[in-house]
């Protein structure tokens, strides 16, 4: 199946009221499990690669071509999305190999630096046919840098997609980056609003902290791309951990890799479930 772009995905999701999940690959077992997961839902997915991921495998080329790879053999609808880039020069790589869209984050920047290096990148993605996704109100956990509380102001959001062009907004709602607990507090009143107001789609990181009823009552007040990665790699790790536990002389990885890929992709199959059908 071709490659699908983020933006028609989010399009499709946002114009029937669902949600569209987005998860991060950190190797190549994690975007088969993902891919593999839609498949079995019959769903649309987003393969992510940050930034940090990028940097792990000592450059975005390795897992960035075996993910559009992997994206372009699945029997599903499968973007590839950059993820949390803070470097101009990785926006233009991910452009360079392929990937149909990009988050890029100058929120860490003084709101009028924020717009203008974002409307920068937009305008370069744009002639590039790469859809763009920004953030604006800090997002608690992310390396220390955002004030947990902070939330996103509706007028601030309107003006900031006004000025950048951005094609989604990343949002401060409740949820916080790396949580290993699945009881954040959404202020569903305040998606709402910035979907009232917001032209573009809402996007919610930190969701692996977002229990299942939760993430289906975001997308009811209005949120339509939803982020989860750490939710994702402790199913991973743990079932990796049993089995070593179980089989205390196993030598070859895919022996254990390979039951943590069959656990993060029946995962994958019931989140976007929860998603797709948020009324349910």
């Amino acid at each position: 199946m071709p490659l699908i772009s983020t933006g028609e995905i989010t399009h499709g999701a946002r114009t029937g009221a669902t949600g569209v999940g987005a998860f991060n690959v950190v190797q190549i077992e994690h975007a088969q499990a993902i891919t593999g997961g839609a498949e079995a839902a019959g769903l649309p997915v987003i393969l992510q690669i940050s930034e940090n991921t990028a940097r792990y495998h000592g450059g975005l080329e390795p897992i960035g071509l075996a993910s559009l790879a992997v994206a372009r053999a699945a029997g599903v609808p499968v973007a590839v999305h950059l993820d949390h880039a803070e470097s101009a020069d990785l926006v233009r790589e991910a452009v360079r190999l392929g990937f149909t869209s990009v988050m890029f984050d100058a929120s860490a920047l003084p709101y009028a630096d924020n717009v203008a290096a974002t409307r920068e990148i937009t305008a370069y993605c744009h002639r590039h046919g790469v859809w763009v996704e920004a953030e604006l109100g800090e997002i608690g956990g992310k390396d220390g840098a955002h004030a947990p509380g902070v939330r996103t102001d509706p007028d601030e959001a309107e003006a900031f997609v006004e000025a950048t062009a951005v094609d989604a907004l990343a949002v401060a709602v409740g949820s916080s980056h790396a949580m290993l607990t699945r009881d954040a507090v959404l202020d569903l009143a305040l998606i709402s609003r910035l979907r009232d107001v917001v032209g573009v789609p809402l996007v919610l990181h930190g969701s692996s902290g977002v229990g299942d009823s939760g993430l289906a009552a975001a997308v009811r007040a209005g949120m339509t791309k939803v982020n989860i990665s750490t939710h994702l790699n402790k199913l991973f790790t743990r079932t990796v951990r049993t089995y070593l536990d179980a089989h205390t002389e196993a030598a070859d990885p895919r022996r254990y890799l390979g039951p943590a890929r069959d656990a993060v992709a029946a995962e994958v199959a019931r989140l976007l479930d929860v998603l797709a059908r948020p009324g349910r």
